[in-house]
């Protein structure tokens, strides 16, 4: 038998999990990174983003441009790039590990696969919080580098400043969403655990009892 409550805040992490993977999955792919904008030309703005950049004009609309060769790219983006995948990759195993352990997944019910299960359901929310973790490193350099470029006192204003694009929020989402679905997780492998003992504990005193009942009325019958 299991706690409803667990049920419930496994389903929970599992949601919350696989809406970390797709916010981390569209950081990814999502162009707008960094916004550029300069005072000269007001009708334009530039997109900065890990694969391709865009360029967006108010009259003639959005052109985009994946980039030629890796080779000259910025050793910054390079990293974010491998980061990104990394966690891309890290959070869909994690998710993964986690269906299996799950509660109401009707497959190792013995003592040793609940052990089992709750070994699955620990390793998945410490994937789920590695992920969370390579996703949040590559979103804040880039945004803290942005910000010190933008506080540069000896860059004119009328230049080029990189701003925050949607990208960057859809990241540090995805990263929040991959470490809360991991707590959910660890704390039901807990709890399920306790859960268990307690009721293992209950169901030996029963047995206890019923072979000392059953020891007495043996002896009054003889």
């Amino acid at each position: 038998m299991t706690n409803p409550c667990t049920v419930a805040l496994e389903i929970l992490g599992m949601l919350i999990g696989m809406g970390g993977w797709f916010c981390s999955l569209a950081a990814t792919i999502m162009p707008q990174w960094l916004s550029l904008s300069t005072e000269l030309m007001a009708l334009e703005s530039f997109e900065q983003g890990l694969w391709e950049s865009c360029v967006f004009h108010e009259v003639i609309g959005t052109e985009c441009r994946p980039y030629d060769t890796i080779l000259g790219l910025d050793p910054t983006w390079m990293l974010a790039r491998v980061l990104m995948c990394l966690s891309d990759a890290t959070c869909l195993l994690g998710l993964l590990l986690a269906i299996p352990a799950m509660s109401r997944i009707n497959c190792c019910k013995s003592e040793e696969g609940r052990r089992t299960k709750q070994g699955l359901k620990i390793t998945a929310a410490v994937f789920l919080c590695i992920a969370g973790l390579l996703v949040l490193t590559p979103v804040s350099y880039v945004a803290h580098d942005a910000v010190m470029k933008f506080s540069d006192e000896t860059t004119p204003h009328v230049l080029s400043h990189s701003e925050f694009g949607y990208a960057l929020f859809v990241g540090w989402a995805a990263g929040i969403l991959d470490i809360v679905a991991a707590v959910m997780l660890l704390f039901t492998s807990c709890t399920d655990s306790r859960y268990s003992e307690t009721h293992l504990v209950s169901y030996h005193q029963k047995q206890e009892i019923r072979t000392v009942d059953g020891s007495r009325k043996h002896t009054e019958y003889a």
